[in-house]
């Protein structure tokens, strides 16, 4: 870090003198410019002779057909789009401009610019460079396009190309030699303009050496510790992915059809389930396995061949493809090290949630009223701004599912709780073919396809959570209800691995090894944690009887009592009643 200061500290005065530099190399320009074109429209002898003060441009002939051209300068084919896209577009461009949307504007005009490192600072830099080359046209505020003048920008750009303007091919019809002798001194002009501005784009020996050494520290700040790449490995699934496709046919009959060999292919399959009642005619039922009148529904539905499920148990991969998450590595299960899973049958308004202690992960799935029939409960909007999130985390992360007008709800709780918005989390959802839903049971306008989840973080996240090992996206089926995907917790375990999680408002199919759930549809109550028990029993909270036989705890448990923090205080007397 020491040499990475030294190096920043050492760029940053080369910059200050590149800048000195190239400041004082234009004004020269501007002062040789003006003398130049006052000297062409006054002088009936011709062309004015060339600056001395002027660097002349190499006269040597061209090379011979063979080497290989030098390798243009982003920042100078930068600066050539970003003039041309001003000139053609200028006149329509809305004002103050941001270097980041004129970088985006022009490189939609010269895709060319995408295959260079080019971005925002370069565009402010030439923004600054045209502004002191024809101040009349460009006015740079805050490093932003505060005004511009295409029409002079325009004419400029003509000078810069050697090409007349509309005014020089005015003159030119009408004034003859004269008009010769101005695009005489125009063109020796910009010809050595063109040399200036090239003589002050081009890097030095000293600026190369020092890029090289700023882009191999930015190389080394990027690269994962030691540490990092361990944990990474750790989740890597053994000798690779055990992943196995589902043929795009559906079932082996249409895949036999389909492929043109005649034989289904090696990936999992489908088989139509026709009962007496089903109507062929009729198609696939729009819910699938999720349809609730499937004893009765005359559409056709499907289930995994018991063939090609069979053949994967038996395979080497050891993929049962009913399931519905699967083991990274058989040797290392990061949940055999877990209590068993402890949920708490309650109303979770009234629940005293701080005797439960600190829990670095929390995931919640509320019933929020979104103002449509749904087969639960719900909970109005002032009833989720007054939960007790805060007291149950100090520092951690909190997974928020939201769907429709809950979405600006959400965020708004998270900040109510003490909570700040960092990402969003993307479900989007599939059915049993493996395809995205088209005909879901919610949406006021058009069908859901997919949920958010808001992610929110408190505190200061330490070593103990490993992040940027998954992406924001999870494909995976519908099944139940309000069940969300089983790839969560698997997620979760990865992004803080053997912490103690919570998870609010769960029914019993989220009942997990290493959580804690809360719910009131959970049936009798079970404590699996010895601290955890023996607290809920010395705070009144519940009675033995109350609870369920303690599960046996693991040889060597990850998570510490109270997973290394202090244990809740005691609740005051006159909360008891």
């Amino acid at each position: 870090l020491a040499r990475a200061c030294v190096y920043m500290e050492d760029l940053a005065v080369l910059q200050r003198e590149h800048a000195a530099l190239r400041h004082r190399v234009l004004r020269l320009l501007e002062s040789c410019a003006g003398e130049l074109v006052h000297g062409a429209q006054l002088s009936p002898h011709g062309p004015l002779p060339v600056s001395p003060h002027l660097p002349q441009p190499p006269r040597a002939p061209l090379p011979p057909r063979g080497p290989i051209p030098p390798a243009p300068d982003p920042h100078a084919e930068l600066q050539r789009g970003l003039l041309d896209f001003l000139v053609v577009r200028g006149a329509t461009l809305a004002l103050p401009a941001s270097a980041a949307a004129l970088l985006s504007l022009t490189v939609e005009r010269h895709p060319e610019l995408s295959r260079y490192e080019v971005g925002a600072g370069n565009v402010t830099r030439a923004l600054f460079e045209l502004q002191n080359l024809v101040p009349a046209a460009v006015r740079v505020e805050q490093g932003e396009l505060a005004f511009l003048d295409a029409t002079a920008l325009s004419a400029f750009q003509d000078r810069l190309l050697g090409r007349p303007s509309a005014g020089a091919s005015a003159g030119t019809a009408g004034g003859g030699d004269k008009g010769g002798r101005k695009r005489t001194a125009t063109a020796a002009h910009d010809s050595e303009l063109a040399a200036v501005m090239d003589l002050v784009g081009t890097k030095s020996a000293k600026e190369k050496e020092r890029q090289e050494q700023a882009d191999e520290l930015l190389e080394l700040l990027h690269k994962p510790t030691a540490r990092q790449a361990s944990e990474t490995d750790r989740f890597r699934t053994a000798g690779g992915s055990k992943l196995q496709e589902f043929c795009r046919h559906g079932t082996k009959e249409d895949c036999a059809r389909l492929n043109g060999t005649g034989m289904p292919c090696g990936h999992i399959h489908f088989r139509r389930i026709i009962k007496p009642h089903t109507d062929v005619s009729l198609g696939d039922c729009s819910y699938l396995d999720t349809c609730r009148h499937m004893a009765t529904c005359r559409f056709i539905h499907y289930e995994v061949d018991h063939t090609d499920a069979q053949r994967m148990r038996q395979g080497s991969a050891q993929l049962d493809p009913f399931a519905r998450t699967a083991t990274n590595r058989v040797d290392d299960d990061p949940f055999s090290r877990h209590y068993e899973s402890q949920f708490v049958n309650c109303d979770i308004r009234t629940f005293p949630m701080q005797t439960l202690g600190k829990f670095p992960v929390i995931m919640a799935d509320p019933p929020w009223d979104i103002h449509m029939e749904l087969p639960y409960g719900t909970m109005s909007d002032d009833e989720m701004r007054r939960m007790n999130v805060q007291v149950l985390q100090d520092d951690g992360v909190l997974f928020l599912w939201v769907t429709g007008r809950a979405m600006e709800l959400g965020r708004e709780c998270l900040e109510i709780w003490g909570y700040r918005f960092v990402q969003e989390l993307l479900w989007v959802k599939t059915n049993q073919l493996q395809r995205i839903i088209r005909t879901g049971r919610t949406g006021h306008w058009i069908n859901h396809s997919k949920e958010h989840c808001l992610i929110g973080v408190k505190g200061d996240l330490d070593d103990r959570f490993n992040q940027n090992l998954d992406c924001d996206v999870i494909c995976a089926e519908v099944r139940e209800t309000s069940r969300k995907p089983d790839e969560m917790y698997d997620l979760l375990e990865r992004l803080a691995p053997g912490q103690r999680k919570l998870e609010l408002f769960g029914r019993p199919h989220n009942v997990h090894k290493g959580w804690t759930t809360l719910g009131n549809q959970l049936g009798k109550t079970q404590i699996a944690e010895p601290w955890l028990r023996q607290h809920l029993l010395d705070e009144g909270v519940f009675e033995p009887q109350d609870l369920a036989p303690m599960p046996t705890p693991p040889r060597d448990p990850l998570v510490p009592p109270w997973g290394g923090h202090d244990p809740p205080e005691r609740l005051p007397r006159e909360g008891m009643q």
